[in-house]
């Protein structure tokens, strides 16, 4: 299989090593080495991926890209696949080589094992970007931004998501090497701050902060548990009245999102920006 895209025009620090591009040399990064594989054994059967992944792509049909989307820290590519077998072409970017194998396993073509720094984009010459709860992990999250900016195109668009309120901090944030959690309003003010035009946004999983507040935060603030295995029992989607009513949930909300509407709370942001200088 031959990559259907030559980085070589676009980015100046890579080069193509059996099917896959590299970076010469990789940053290091606040995510632990074990996630994309904790991540790549739930991610099809779990509703939280794949109903996030549902949110993304409609609203990737309502704010089309110009030309290719670039998944940024886009993990075992599971969001990417999604765009590919939906028409869209797509160019994963993961510093991890678990997370690219895993994409590759899943048959993407378009891979960079990378940190989005590391490979030295050309100014303007992206139309198309997702971090898909990727902010997060970035020490300066204004200066990342500035770097996307300053790589896409003009009216190149930004597609991302991001954990909310920091009040729902918990051991989950900690492992997986978050530096915060969003509101909107911090997200808008970021987003303004460096450069992007806000237009779309909106909170979503609007029932899981009370879960996420009773099972998280709650016995890392009161007991300071550090157990780890919560992740993998909470994504699961039992059969059976639970699943009826996350089903239905998911499907109001969907629609909801669909007209493009403004949900007020939840446990996830999803913004559409765009540069228009």
């Amino acid at each position: 299989m031959i990559p259907l895209f030559n980085l070589n025009l676009i980015a100046n620090n890579v080069k193509l090593i059996d099917d896959i591009w590299y970076s010469k040399g990789t940053s290091t990064i606040s995510y632990p080495e074990e996630g994309n594989e904790i991540c790549f054994q739930i991610e099809e059967s779990s509703f939280w991926f794949n109903h996030r992944n549902s949110v993304i792509l409609d609203l990737i049909k309502k704010f089309p890209p110009k030309d290719c989307i670039f998944d940024i820290g886009g993990g075992n590519g599971f969001v990417t696949k999604l765009m590919n077998d939906c028409g869209y072409e797509t160019f994963l970017v993961e510093p991890g080589i678990q997370g690219i194998k895993n994409a590759k396993r899943r048959g993407i073509a378009n891979l960079l094992c990378s940190t989005f720094g590391d490979a030295q984009f050309k100014k303007g010459c992206i139309s198309a970007i997702g971090i898909f709860d990727v902010l997060e992990h970035m020490e300066n999250d204004l200066d990342f931004l500035k770097e996307l900016l300053w790589h896409l195109e003009t009216e190149g668009i930004l597609y991302l998501t991001v954990p909310a309120y920091q009040f729902l901090w918990s051991q989950e944030d900690n492992f997986a090497g978050h530096y915060r959690r969003y509101t909107l309003s911090t997200l808008t003010k970021l987003l303004v701050d460096s450069g992007f035009k806000i237009r779309y946004k909106t909170y979503f999983f609007s029932f899981l902060p009370i879960s996420i507040f009773l099972f998280r935060t709650l016995p890392y603030k009161l007991f300071h548990s550090k157990k780890r295995n919560i992740q993998i029992n909470e994504h699961s989607q039992n059969k059976g009245l639970f699943s009826i009513i996350i089903n239905f949930l998911l499907k109001k909300e969907r629609q909801r999102l669909n007209d493009l509407e403004i949900i007020p709370f939840g446990g996830s942001c999803i913004v559409v920006a765009q540069k228009l200088i």
